[in-house]
């Protein structure tokens, strides 16, 4: 039977529990955990000589067994569990017969939520023990033993404000029910959040339309993000225009960047941690592009080990033209409203997506696209694919392939092997059907289908084609090579292209850093080497990355010797600054098999 190839739903470990008990559990509680219910050990205390004890002791026997009613489990439930939380929960049906929102339960118990306070229908009050008789426990303010002292401290009460994280309840609420819309979701943006951040921004980011900077914004912080924090629940906030920016493609082309405002930047980056909170259970998991947790070297271990443990005999490389400048305004918003019907956190989100641009001073109005660069533009692209890509091939590949179909994506670039060539073009044709519905198309240059995988080498060869092609992902291309056994082998080896493109801008900033200090040179090119082989220093391709750290050192060579006619700079003394600077070459990534199998622990069907 085939199995289809997806990592499964992106899933995270359970928090730990704020001193409750998930509904419909028939778990005994432990004393000291939750308090929900205490059972005690002695009814009656008794004496030496057997002789009930009364006074004070007897008393407090007498309340402990007044929580208790025989004619329910030993656990009572009382009116302040969990079911009066203020929290995001799913909703009972309302009079009208709508269902299925996620809004906020009112409390009934205003007590109960007062800030390291306990329900006293809950937790009994009881003194410690006294003279050393074990028939009455303290409940309250027990220390952790030493063997948890590294484990994080939570609060057992059920305030608000007390929670380790807010957003594990609407992530829980979200991964009971897949179809639940949120209704409340514009009160996460808090002000708290809003500073946190700020400090994650980056220090040395452009500045946008406003020209305000990461440092100019924080000689008066706490008064910008009060001021933006109370601009944003008055709905007295404006999304600024972006400023256009150009970089150069290896291609040759220009990329269009959006760079946002400051304040833009702060509040985007604070609606996303909310809104992953909910997709983030939602995404498939083959999507790896700008999603928490996930990188580009887990799309190529994916990848690799597809290809190599799977009976994959053609790939198709596809590339979406334009994905960001051609998503359509109507489509987004209708995707995004799938999960959030909350109005306010929409309204932003159009706010963003219709702010326009500003180039060379004159503002032009957005109709379509979202501007690359922005932190919201990630998450939205996302989604728009997951709907427009990710279910539809889950969907394809359990209906209509007879074979074994993986799939890798991250954001616009898409990889796919298949068993049958039949299949591949087939999904190639209504693929491009399927995104011309909603505005997107293959761009036809870097859209192909190729024979590739462990039997391609034997089936060209028989037919006299030469060796397999290869292709390129996420900077690597892809070959279909052979270990010291004469077994296959997939080798990665960095894009000439690429690297070529780079040693031309490293070049040209030689030449403008080419009067600075020596120590300032050796320190900037020694963290681009360091940071060009933390990315693509992976196994079987050392040659590349060591061949590019040859050249850097040439480059730096030349231009140190053209500081003047009378130079005594020779090779020998160059190589002590190679030495002091310059870090050498070391493979850092593991094979992909083994670090993918560590990270899914086996629960991957392409083992």
């Amino acid at each position: 039977m085939k199995e289809p190839y997806i990592e499964g739903l992106a899933t995270h470990d359970d928090p730990e529990s704020c001193g409750c008990i998930p509904q419909g559990s028939s778990r005994s509680v432990d004393r000291g955990t939750c308090g929900l219910g205490i059972e005690p050990r002695n009814r009656s205390s008794q004496g030496a000589d057997g002789v009930t004890l009364t006074g004070r002791r007897n008393e407090q026997a007498q309340e402990r067994e007044s929580l208790l009613d025989p004619a329910r489990p030993t656990t009572p439930r009382t009116h302040g569990s969990l079911r009066t939380r203020n929290w995001e929960i799913l909703g009972s049906p309302a009079e009208d017969g709508t269902a299925g929102r996620i809004g906020k339960a009112k409390s009934r118990n205003p007590v109960m939520h007062d800030a390291r306070k306990s329900d006293d229908s809950v937790v009994s009050k009881k003194s410690p023990n006294k003279g050393g008789s074990p028939s009455v426990e303290g409940m309250e303010k027990r220390e952790s033993t030493k063997g948890n002292a590294n484990q994080r401290i939570t609060c057992r009460t059920q305030g608000r404000g007390s929670v380790s994280s807010e957003l594990e309840r609407v992530r829980e609420a979200a991964k009971k029910d897949r179809k639940a819309r949120f209704t409340a979701l514009f009160h996460h943006l808090t002000l708290a959040r809003l500073r946190s951040c700020y400090v994650a921004l980056s220090h040395k980011a452009a500045a946008g339309v406003d020209g305000v900077t990461w440092v100019q914004y924080g000689e008066r912080l706490e008064e910008n993000l009060q001021d933006l924090h109370a601009r944003l629940h008055r709905g007295a906030y404006r999304a600024q225009p972006s400023r256009r920016v150009f970089i150069p493609k290896p291609d040759g082309r220009q990329r269009p960047l959006g760079i946002v405002v400051l304040e833009d930047k702060l509040v985007q980056r604070a609606v996303v941690e909310v809104m992953n909170a909910i997709y983030e259970v939602d995404f498939l998991g083959f999507s790896y592009g700008f999603r928490p947790g996930r990188s580009a070297h887990m799309a190529l271990d994916a990848l690799s080990v597809g290809i190599t443990r799977r009976a994959v005999n053609f790939v198709f490389d596809a590339d979406i033209r334009d994905f960001y400048g051609t998503i359509g305004h109507g489509w987004m918003m209708k995707f995004v409203e799938h999960r959030i019907a909350d109005r306010r956190m929409l309204r932003l989100i159009q706010k963003w997506i219709k702010a326009g641009v500003l180039q060379e001073g004159s503002w032009t109005e957005t109709t379509e696209g979202v501007p690359q660069g922005a932190t919201i533009s990630c998450l939205l692209a996302n989604i728009y694919l997951h709907y427009v890509f990710d279910q539809w091939t889950q969907q394809w590949r359990k209906r209509h392939a007879r074979g074994q179909v993986i799939a890798v994506r991250y954001a616009d670039d898409v990889a796919l092997g298949f068993q049958h060539e039949e299949e591949a073009r087939k999904y190639w044709s209504e693929l491009a059907e399927r995104l011309s519905r909603f505005g997107l198309a293959l761009h036809p240059d870097k859209t192909r289908l190729l024979r590739f995988g462990v039997a391609a080498t034997k089936q060209r060869k028989s037919r006299g084609e030469g060796k397999p092609e290869t292709f390129d992902f996420l900077g690597f291309t892809h070959i279909c090579g052979k270990d010291r056994t004469g077994r296959f082998q997939l080798r990665r080896q960095t894009v000439a292209k690429r690297q070529r493109a780079k040693l031309q801008e490293i070049k040209k900033e030689l030449a403008r850093r080419r009067h600075r200090p020596i120590p300032e040179q050796g320190a900037w090119l020694g963290s681009v080497v360091r940071g060009y082989a933390a990315y693509h220093a992976v196994p079987l391709n050392y040659r590349q990355v060591d061949a590019f750290r040859r050249e850097v050192n040439r480059y730096w060579y030349r231009a140190l010797r053209r500081r003047s006619q009378r130079t005594r700079l020779n090779w020998a003394r160059m190589q002590k600054l190679i030495r002091r600077w310059i870090p050498p070459i070391r493979i850092t990534h593991p094979w992909p098999e083994p670090r993918f199998f560590a990270r899914t622990r086996g629960k991957s069907p392409v083992r």
